[in-house]
């Protein structure tokens, strides 16, 4: 048998796949297909793969007994690593392929399909007429279940749901080598790993707008399971790791999940998890979490400092504990059924600093907070734009870091509390969301980039991505990595080390570090501290140097720390 997956990537509360990440979807639907054929051929491709060469991919595609699109945005972002499958392309190109059986499964199959924040989600049975089967449960348990019918379609129910990990675990390992098939391998790419299932706050019903309590009750993965399949992908090359598919990695293994709407975190399954996985890839290079409930931090204080300690302890820097506050306005917060008061949210800014605040040896923080608002939602107000903006200066007031911002309009999706509402709100309060943005990059943003990462700072294992007219964008990888303009221009997938040398509203300016002083451009000696323009204009009239010593003579010992000489001829 021959299958295609094609990964129109996705993006979720509790989950994310578009470059570098790869996330769970096409990983288990190759283990499922493995799993009930083991001598299946199974191509895997992204969807940027799929525009470039999109005759041969669809000739490919004609080709195979099965094609799997795996898509879902449901927490629209901007991305550098690639751009999500847009509508018109999955409706054509699912038009185009004839033969084999066409599946649609992912968020898109199941919550509908959403372009952007703040505008109507286009519901699953749209896609119906498309393709063979439109999965409404799981993906991975119905392609197996299709692969061992014989691609009968009418043999399977689109709608099956898996209540245990049991098969997922067999698929997590047996798909962990589609990796390999992925653009990204080899260099940056970041292996999002499944920790457990469901929203503990479900028992209350969940925020008005996440999808995440749809899924019922928590079921957790063991760590032995999730270890498994994290040493399974590091023996494919992958060296980088999110524990991020969930809705609170502190809620992991907690007691009371299913009874009470903050359980206490339980040391113990949480030092497991990471002492596991830290076996399991001994030479791994990044280890990230996602999603962090400010709740669970308010309710439980000490037991979750411990927990963060826990995490410091096994994780590496540059981390970010993705803090879902979504709004500072206690009637929103209220109306929403939102995780927790202004006043608990900043106690969690604040316990995650005192934990995370020391700066790693990759030149990051540790472990730093990223705040997320929704706006759009019921009961919001002026004011809520005036409140979300005092919450966010309280921050800079006490001296407390955060990574990033995240702003995003609420996007309705079908079964959420939210959908009979839409983007009515959205509508209505466009003008507040522009300018509390606009307040947020220019108020908030820029002064917090230069606590971050103060000019001199030195980051370390950065990966070129693109280019930006004169620009080289690196990143390190890792969640929610920051974006770095690089003055010289080098090549993709190149790695190095920058030091800061500038602060924007969402990036910074770096230089090489350090930085070759016989074949730096005149931009870049520019911008190195400590050097004066006297001294850049000398550099350049007698270069090529033969040492550091001859070097240090003219720029001194302030700008020698960020430059090197490499000597020609």
């Amino acid at each position: 048998m021959r299958a295609l997956i094609i990964d129109g990537y996705t993006d979720e509360p509790a989950g994310l796949g578009v470059p570098p990440y790869v996330d769970v979807y096409p990983r288990y639907v190759a283990g499922a297909i493995w799993s009930a054929d083991s001598g299946a051929e199974v191509r895997y491709v992204t969807v940027d793969y799929a525009r470039q060469y999109l005759d041969s991919m669809l000739k490919y595609a004609a080709s195979c007994d099965l094609v799997v699109f795996v898509a879902g945005v449901v927490v629209p972002g901007k991305y550098l690593g690639g751009e999500p499958i847009k509508l018109e392309e999955l409706v054509r190109w699912a038009s185009l392929i004839e033969g084999g059986v066409k599946v649609l499964g992912g968020p898109v199959a199941r919550f509908g399909y959403g372009a952007a924040g703040g505008r109507p989600a286009v519901p699953p049975e749209s896609f119906e007429s498309y393709f063979d089967l439109v999965v409404r449960g799981d993906i991975e348990v119905v392609v197996y279940n299709l692969v061992k019918e014989k691609l009968r379609v009418e043999a399977v129910d689109p709608a099956e749901v898996r209540y245990g990990y049991e098969l997922v675990n067999k698929f997590a390992v047996k798909g962990s080598r589609i990796v390999e098939q992925h653009p990204n391998w080899g260099w940056n790419l970041i292996a999002e790993i499944e920790t457990y299932r469901g929203c503990p706050r479900w028992v209350t019903g969940g925020c008005s707008f996440c999808v995440e309590p749809l899924y019922g009750a928590v079921i957790f993965r063991d760590a032995e399971s999730i270890a498994a399949e994290v040493e399974a992908l590091y023996r494919c090359g992958v060296r980088h790791f999110r524990l991020g598919r969930q809705p609170d990695i502190l809620a992991y293994g907690a007691k009371g999940v299913n009874e009470v709407e903050f359980p206490k975190p339980n040391l113990e399954t949480i030092e497991e998890l990471f002492r596991n996985v830290r076996a399991a890839a001994p030479g791994l290079e990044v280890l990230h979490i996602d999603n962090v409930n400010p709740g669970t931090i308010a309710h439980h204080e000490e037991d979750a400092r411990k927990a963060l300690k826990v995490i410091v302890k096994y994780h590496t820097p540059g981390d970010v504990a993705a803090l879902g506050i979504e709004s500072a306005d206690p009637r929103v917060v209220k109306a929403n059924n939102l995780k927790a008061s202004p006043e608990d949210s900043l106690k969690a800014v604040k316990v995650v600093n005192e934990v995370g605040a020391a700066r790693g040896r990759n030149g990051m923080p540790e472990l730093l907070p990223g705040v997320n608002f929704v706006l759009g939602l019921r009961g919001e107000t002026k004011d809520t734009y005036r409140l979300n903006m005092e919450f966010l200066q309280s921050i800079l007031r006490e001296g407390l870091m955060v990574r990033r911002v995240n702003i995003r309009q609420v996007l309705a999706l079908p079964g959420t509390r939210m959908w009979p509402i839409g983007d009515r709100v959205v509508r209505a309060h466009r003008r507040y969301f522009r300018e509390f943005k606009k307040r947020v990059r220019a108020e908030f943003d820029k002064p917090m980039l230069r606590l971050v990462a103060p000019r001199g700072t030195v980051l370390k294992t950065l990966f070129v991505e693109a280019h930006e007219g004169k620009y080289s964008l690196a990143r390190q990888a890792g969640s929610y990595p920051l974006l770095v303009y690089v003055t010289e221009n080098l090549r993709v997938r190149t790695k190095l080390d920058i030091v800061v040398v500038e602060h924007g509203y969402r990036s910074v300016k770096g230089i090489p570090y350090p930085l070759d002083a016989n074949t730096a451009s005149h931009k870049s000696l520019a911008l190195v501290p400590g050097l004066s323009k006297s001294a850049v204009v000398k550099v350049l009239r007698r270069r090529p140097f033969r040492d550091s010593a001859e070097l240090g003579k003219i720029v001194g010992a302030e700008a020698l720390k960020y430059l090197s000489v490499n000597p020609r001829g």
